[in-house]
């Protein structure tokens, strides 16, 4: 098993910090085993700690302008610089320019580089040839893994007995893994045996035990690889409760995320992440998000089984506002409606007991 952590890291995140675009780097913000996390590149929030910017909560974490900076200070310290972690989420996946620029940067100073994104770095005749120069390692963690160790669907999720939670959103970049996350640590606090099985990226920059990467697998593996981690979970650590990271949403236009996990991580119950200030799907304006009422409903007649809690996002809204939402959907829809990233798992996992076996 991998020792963490795997070094120490400059997270960038160029221009996206605090924004839906860099969710990459806040999850690497707010918790990581695979990475001692440095500092963020992101010159509109240089002088900034990146917690006090994303939570209002200091997290010794300071945001850097460059990836100069953020290197020449990691020097000054014990821990100096071995990696550059990709924070970027853009839409698409794809590098631009300038920040290609950066990261051959990164590569001449000598620091190995993690990207999560679609444009794969080891394919990129340059880096590759000064990453061999300056013998550093370049890691594409979207890169699909060879077909010959990929898994397919076998009926094996059947023998799992610990409560599936899973946690699915009415949208992408609406902070899906981070609640997962939050409620992961709170069972376990509550002496509640808990594994999270991570689908992302990110979940996997955060060294998440069981994890895949959804959106690099060939399609006809895709239900095998869900059933493998998720049951793996299971035989492994034997823990009383798993909870499913959802990717995307159901009917959002770029990333309809969410059956393949309704169909083969088989949930015994659903959470459902909702930003209630969103009008429009992450992006793309001009496409209306479905009502709260109608992802619901999808997510039950597709799964069979029931959405029992609504995870708030507060983005855009205030405190009180927040309270009012919450009070509003517990009102129109029938179930508890919490923010764990303000109030913490506690109050939410004391609910879900009863639906443990």
């Amino acid at each position: 098993m991998t020792q963490f952590p795997e070094g120490n890291a400059i997270v960038y995140c160029q221009g996206a910090f605090n924004t839906t675009n860099g969710k990459t780097a806040h999850g690497l913000v707010r918790r990581t085993r695979r990475y001692r996390i440095l500092s963020v590149v992101d010159s509109k929030y240089a002088g900034h700690d990146a917690g006090q910017v994303l939570d209002g909560k200091p997290a010794n974490i300071p945001i850097f302008p460059d990836i100069h900076t953020a290197i020449k200070v990691a020097q000054s310290t014990t821990h100096p610089a071995t990696h550059l972690v990709i924070g970027l989420a853009p839409d698409g996946g794809r590098l631009n320019e300038n920040a290609r620029q950066d990261v051959i940067q990164a590569i001449q100073a000598g620091l190995n580089i993690d990207c999560g994104l679609h444009d794969f770095l080891t394919e990129d005749p340059e880096m590759s040839q000064l990453a061999a120069q300056h013998q550093v390692q370049l890691r594409d963690i979207r890169k699909p893994p060879d077909r010959k160790y990929l898994h397919f669907f076998s009926g094996k999720i059947e023998q799992v007995k610990a409560l599936k939670i899973a946690m699915l959103g009415t949208d992408s970049a609406i902070g899906k893994r981070t609640t997962a996350w939050i409620l992961t640590d709170a069972f376990n606090a509550a002496g509640i045996q808990t594994e999270m099985v991570g689908t992302g990226q990110t979940a996997w920059m955060q060294g998440a035990r069981y994890s895949l990467i959804l959106d690099s697998l060939v399609n006809d593996f895709l239900s095998g690889e869900i059933e493998h981690a998720v049951w793996s979970a299971w035989d492994e650590q034997k823990p009383k409760v798993i909870i499913i990271e959802g990717q995307g949403s159901l009917m959002n236009p770029a990333y309809p995320g969410g059956y393949e996990i309704l169909a083969a991580g088989r949930p015994d119950i659903v959470i459902l992440q909702h930003a209630p200030a969103r009008v429009e799907y992450d992006g793309f304006p001009g496409y209306k998000i479905h009502t709260l009422a109608q992802q619901i409903q999808a997510v039950e007649m597709i799964s069979g089984k029931p959405v029992v809690a609504i995870t708030i996002n507060h983005e855009n809204l205030t405190l009180a506002e927040v309270q009012s939402a919450c009070r509003k959907i517990e009102y129109e829809n029938g179930k508890p409606a919490v923010d764990v990233l303000l109030e913490g798992g506690e109050k939410l996992v004391t609910f879900l007991k009863k639906y443990l076996r």
